[in-house]
């Protein structure tokens, strides 16, 4: 029987809080620091993201700090417990990491800590992960979510070279969250404002209003889990888009906290894949 090989150990990185910043009324900007940043892998994708660690209640764990060790002699309920957020700009000369941060007043864990943090406290995460950035041979591309995916999106709108054509849809909680964002010429940016809508609503209704544009399709579609489900049918059964030219996924779940929509994610994920790869039965 051959061997599995050998479970890759989790590179976490230490860094400090630079500065904060209130973009909008439920946004806030965290910038990380330092020198240990130096070699960070990031810029190879526009969602990178990275996993923020966060102690355990009235748990003190030794330097230095070795996440595998602690996983290994602690009980879980002491482990650190870790929220993911995607990086919204790296800057290599500075090193300087930015994440954003959708905050609902004392609700869960890492916005009311992004709220209260200040420069100079140590920030502790794994990564960065990643897989999406745009391609440049596509001949349009689609960027659609939440508040939970603009800081991915807004990457990508970056990134995106001078003369392509993009659908950006944003759906926000009302117009105060919006945000400017650099774009080029091609990128036809459409904010989406819920207004005590439910979440998802108005971004399923425009993007399944799109008069698509000839040629290859490049998407990047995340968001709240059931708004994705819906999208992703779309795309994937009437659309008829490939899987390959897809980045689609739920970034949470409405009823869900973070904990307990990743321990059911890759179960969800794989159910609705297996559903929507089902032709539809013909209506003959």
């Amino acid at each position: 029987m051959a061997e599995r090989p050998a479970r890759k150990k989790p590179q976490v990185n230490t860094a400090r809080v630079v500065r904060s910043e209130r973009l909008t009324p439920h946004m806030v900007r965290l910038v990380l620091g330092g020198e240990t940043l130096r070699g960070l892998g990031v810029g190879e994708f526009t969602d990178h993201y990275v996993k923020l660690l966060f102690p355990a209640d009235g748990v003190s764990y030794p330097e230095p700090f070795d996440l595998e060790a602690v996983r290994r002699d602690l009980p879980r309920h002491e482990w650190p417990v870790t929220r993911t957020y995607t990086v919204r700009r790296w800057d290599a000369e500075a090193l300087e990491l930015t994440l954003d941060f959708v905050v609902h007043g004392d609700e869960g864990l890492a916005a009311p800590w992004a709220l209260r943090v200040q420069p100079g406290e140590q920030v502790r995460f794994v990564g960065p992960g990643g897989a999406y950035a745009p391609d440049p041979a596509a001949d349009w591309h689609l960027l659609a979510g939440d508040e939970s995916a603009l800081p991915a999106i807004a990457a990508a709108v970056e990134r995106l070279p001078q003369g392509a054509k993009a659908h950006v849809f944003l759906e926000v909680s009302d117009a105060a969250e919006h945000q400017p964002l650099t774009a080029p010429p091609g990128a036809e940016i459409t904010w989406l404002y819920r207004d005590g809508r439910p979440v998802g609503s108005r971004l399923t209704a425009a993007v399944k209003a799109l008069d698509f544009p000839a040629g290859r399709m490049h998407g990047f579609v995340h968001g709240e889990a059931a708004m994705v489900k819906e999208l992703r049918r779309y795309l994937r059964l009437d659309r008829g888009i490939p899987r390959s030219d897809l980045s689609i996924s739920g970034y949470w779940r409405l009823g869900h906290n973070e904990d307990g929509w990743q321990a059911s994610k890759r179960e969800w994920n794989a159910r609705i894949e297996a559903e929507q790869e089902t032709p539809r039965a013909s209506a003959a």
